[in-house]
């Protein structure tokens, strides 16, 4: 098959507020690295129900999902390769098994990280009150400081918010490699940390499943690389892929690390002491090495919402672009920033903390289902990817696929019916809510698009008669300037004045006035005994022969923002019903007093 030569990227003059490969694990793999904190502790957590033979199968358990890890790095790497533009599941989905799947892919891919933001916060704070029980009374408050200052940072772009991770992510993932060999070397633990378990229920396949399952949670965030491919350096392509084999590599060594510490140790789940917590004791003892290990890690499961910040707003992009989210998402700000899609996540992930009272284990088991969704498209897509383009290999690699799907889609029906109720049924309600409210905003966009004839060629324009309308109330320099500018944009010009029937005096007042000025334009006076500004103007342009008609609103300009509250609004009142109920064109003059 005859293959065109590779496109040159063109150079971007943004490029130094990008991500090199460093800053792209800095950035977007937090929350994937955060995850052996509470990942492997999930799988134990259920095998300890069938006892000390349950907890015999943590490493098996841990190798089928160090094994799936394998399959979704690769296939993301092909994502990254076939949709350097970003979107990930949502763009492999919407291409390969059509629009509606998509979207379906775009509304998991949003409540995954919404969810990210807030329990990788929650998680972070129970740590820190963990260690400083004062705070507990105030751990919605911390959580809310914590995410305004993860925000804080994301706000002034995301390669200096990846310069603020580097360090972080690299005293973590040290800190637990660390861990990792010390314990691989030790012939007994540091510290006494075995404990009695118990035997509830026998070793079955259902049993393993809801591990395996649980235990999947460590591999939410992999592909969030993929889905902020354009958040990186020329060559975007190559660097996001490093990131993603780097980010699979570290993850993979990591969890099969601690998981044969937990074995050779034989730890199980302890009231107030984490897994983690226990396997670092029982490496490095209780001295220094211990609460760097411990901090590092609090720092990191707070840290690990910036993952979220670089991949939803680049999702949200590409859904506004294709008319499924408002427009508005897809806006930048200098330094590459999406802001709405930024306070979109900051905001909703504060409802969350809110509602849920910063608990951890409130949100938790809504976690993992979002993702698992996604995944299952992707690989879905992507089999579907390589059966229609047929390129050297492409057996092997849909078979991979195709195995990835079927793992992730198990993991998700599993996750689904054990945590619904938990809360799953929130998820299992939210994601087609979400994927109706795109529908719905395309279908806005689509008769949009229809009236503004988008995509056809318009007759060549024409000029019209057109008559400028200009609200008074008194004869003044704003009125001058006023009716100078309506000079300068109609064919006719017209002076309107609404005062109340009891008002006549004044009325007359103002009429003379008028003449003795003479300005060259037509006053027309209304009256109407309601004392109403809007439905007096609306009745006169209903009335008027012009096709084209503007209404020039004159207001004054306040000097400083306080003195906003001395104005009497009636520029806002006007131009509020003649958008709503004609078709004129309102211009809203500013008179600056400084």
């Amino acid at each position: 098959m005859k293959t065109s030569p590779p496109v040159k990227e063109p150079a971007d003059t943004g490029d130094r507020h990008r991500l090199s490969v460093i800053g792209g694990l800095a950035a977007l793999s937090l929350d994937a690295m955060a995850s052996v904190a509470y990942g492997p502790e999930a799988i134990v957590l259920v095998l300890a129900l069938a006892g000390g033979a349950g907890l015999g199968f943590t490493i098996p358990v841990t190798f089928t999902i160090a094994a799936l890890l394998a399959v979704l790095t690769l296939s993301y790497r092909q994502v990254i390769a076939a949709f350097p533009q970003g979107g990930g599941a949502y763009g492999v989905a919407k291409t390969y098994l059509g629009r509606r799947y998509g979207l379906i892919a775009g509304a998991s891919l949003i409540v995954d990280y919404v969810l990210n933001v807030a329990v990788s916060v929650a998680a972070g704070v129970a740590a820190l009150t963990s260690a400083f029980p004062e705070l507990l009374p105030y751990t919605v408050w911390i959580c809310l400081v914590v995410l305004a200052l993860v925000t804080a940072i994301n706000l002034k772009g995301i390669a200096h918010s990846a310069r603020a991770f580097i360090a972080p992510t690299a005293i973590y993932v040290g800190a637990i490699l660390l861990v990792i060999v010390a314990g691989l070397v030790r012939s007994e633990p540091a510290v006494d940390v075995s404990h009695q378990v118990g035997s509830l229920q026998t070793v079955g396949v259902l049993l393993l499943l809801k591990a395996f399952a649980n235990g999947c949670a460590s591999l939410t965030g992999v592909e969030a690389i993929a889905n902020a491919v354009p958040s990186f350096k020329q060559p975007r392509v190559r660097r996001a892929q490093r990131a993603e084999v780097a980010l699979g590599a570290l993850l993979a060594v990591m969890l099969l690390g601690i998981a044969a510490l937990i074995e050779k140790f034989a730890i199980a789940p302890a009231d107030g002491v984490t897994v983690l917590a226990q396997v670092t004791q029982a490496a490095l003892g209780d001295g220094p090495l211990f609460y760097l290990v411990q901090f590092s890690t609090v720092v990191l499961l707070a840290l690990a919402a910036n993952t979220s910040f670089g991949g939803l707003p680049v999702l949200a992009q590409l859904l506004a672009g294709d008319n499924n989210l408002p427009h508005f998402f897809a806006l930048r700000a200098d330094r590459q920033v999406h802001r709405y899609g930024i306070a979109f996540l900051t905001v909703t992930s504060a409802l969350l903390l809110v509602v849920a009272g910063g608990a951890m284990n409130v949100l938790v088991p809504l976690f993992a289902i979002g993702v698992f969704v996604g995944f299952t498209l992707s690989q879905a897509g992507m089999v579907r990817h390589w059966v229609i383009d047929r390129p050297a290999g492409w057996r092997w690699r849909a078979l991979l696929n195709g195995f990835g799907a079927l793992l992730t889609f198990v993991a998700a029906i599993v996750v689904t019916v054990s945590k619904f109720a938990e809360g799953g049924w929130l998820i299992v309600v939210a994601l087609p809510l979400m994927v109706a409210g795109m529908e719905w905003v395309n279908r806005s966009y689509q008769r949009i698009g229809t009236r503004l004839e988008l995509g056809k060629t318009p007759a060549p324009p024409r000029p019209r008669r057109s008559l400028v309308v200009v609200p008074v109330h008194a004869v003044t320099r704003l009125t001058r300037d006023a009716l100078a500018a309506a000079l300068s944009l109609g064919d006719r010009v017209v002076a309107v004045n609404i005062t109340h029937p009891e008002d006549e005096r004044q009325a007359r007042a103002f009429a003379e006035d008028w003449d003795r000025w003479d300005p060259g334009v037509e006053l027309v006076q209304l009256f109407d005994a309601h004392r109403r500004l809007d439905q007096p103007l609306l009745d006169y342009l209903a009335q008027v022969p012009e096709p084209h008609v503007f209404v020039l609103i004159a207001e004054v300009e306040p000097e400083h923002a306080w003195q906003r509250m001395l104005q009497n609004q009636r520029g806002a009142v006007l131009a509020r019903a003649l958008r709503r109920r004609t078709d004129a064109v309102v211009c809203r003059m500013r008179f600056r007093v400084s």
